[in-house]
């Protein structure tokens, strides 16, 4: 199991010496304190320069040592990989989007054209589809992520949450919520309500309507 091919291309980097594809941390495309007051900037500088850094040397790690287990066609190795995978490629995956997900301009916070008249026809409002997903992100056991996805096949939005950094793998991702404390205890503590409030704040609906075009 690889994660390269899934991964977005600004966040890989071409190594002539291993021939293969080494993950590298994406730049915010904002900067750390820009989010504020809403996700303060001590947050984002350990959320991103910290955590979502350590997916990726796990990524990188796992892939090295799979590569070697497949050389040497030690399967043993090779299923004992798969979680280091999971998680790390995950955490990569989703950290990727959920930056792009946050923005510091206000007028990217609601949604217009397709998605809005989406929303509209799937959940009644926008209110309605916010209470909802917090609703189903609080309710997480542990840590985990909240989504807002599609579903291509019935051509609806649907709601839904994974454990830890697992993928959204059954619909396409347009909205994640981290809600791991990392994402938010500093500023927060305990009080996951008031964090799933305020991210709405910030939440970059633009760019999950531009997801929501190209899944069309």
């Amino acid at each position: 199991m690889f994660f390269i091919r899934q991964l977005p291309t600004q966040a890989r980097q071409f190594t002539a010496s291993s021939l293969r594809l080494k993950h590298t941390l994406p730049p915010l495309p904002y900067a750390y304190n820009a989010l504020e007051p809403y996700i303060n900037e001590d947050i984002m500088t350990t959320h991103h320069s910290k955590h979502h850094a350590t997916y990726v040397n796990g990524l990188n790690a796992a892939e090295e040592s799979y590569v070697k287990a497949q050389s040497a066609n030690d399967v043993k190795s090779l299923i004992a990989l798969q979680p280091a995978l999971k998680f790390n490629g995950g955490g990569h995956i989703n950290h990727t989007l959920f930056w792009k997900n946050l923005t510091p301009e206000s007028g990217k916070t609601k949604p217009t054209g397709a998605l809005a008249d989406q929303i509209n026809k799937d959940f009644g409002s926008f209110d309605t589809l916010k209470t909802k997903l917090n609703t189903a992100t609080a309710g997480i056991q542990g840590s985990g992520w909240g989504w807002l996805g599609y579903n291509k096949e019935a051509k609806r939005l649907e709601i839904a949450t994974t454990a830890n950094q697992d993928p959204l793998t059954h619909l396409v991702p347009l909205l994640g919520i981290d809600i791991w404390e990392h994402a938010f205890y500093l500023q927060y503590k305990n009080v996951k309500p008031d964090y799933l409030n305020a991210i709405w704040n910030v939440m970059n609906l633009e760019e999950a309507g531009q997801r929501f075009d190209a899944a069309q």
